[in-house]
């Protein structure tokens, strides 16, 4: 792992409390497992009725916003609250981290457009990771994406 993928790592971990049980990206990799992977969130979220909004972040175009109560709404409650035991934070911290990242990560995981492989590794996971964190960070300092 490269001096940039260590110091994001640290970043989403000290933005997910400094004392996360588990690392981001199994954290994120078992969310997925849970869900069936990629396109079973996919289903998650049409049952919900956001359908098209998962849909704007897996193709090529402009990523439609999604708010909190539509991601509890997909995601689950219960979902949500296992997440949080996992990595040590109440779920009214999960959930606005991945209000604001899921849209990213799952463009990030589907660059084609299309779901390709549903079931990512751990390593594309943690590539996936460093780079949104990357992305946010750059805004920190002025830089663009």
């Amino acid at each position: 792992m490269g001096l940039f993928d260590t110091l994001a790592k640290n970043a989403l971990g000290n933005m997910l409390g400094g004392s996360a049980k588990m690392d981001p990206a199994a954290m994120l990799s078992g969310l997925l497992n849970e869900a069936g992977g990629l396109n079973g969130m996919m289903a998650q979220f049409e049952k919900a009725g956001m359908g098209e909004i998962f849909s704007s972040w897996v193709g090529t175009g402009t990523n439609l916003p999604i708010n909190a109560d539509q991601v509890q709404a997909a995601v689950g409650t219960d979902n949500l609250q296992a997440l949080g035991g996992k990595v040590g934070m109440h779920v009214h911290t999960v959930l606005p981290l991945l209000t604001q990242f899921l849209p990213q990560i799952i463009d990030k995981l589907t660059p084609q457009g299309h779901i390709h492989e549903n079931n990512p590794s751990g390593s594309q996971i943690q590539s996936v990771l460093t780079s949104v964190i990357s992305s946010g960070l750059g805004g920190l300092f002025g830089g663009g994406r």
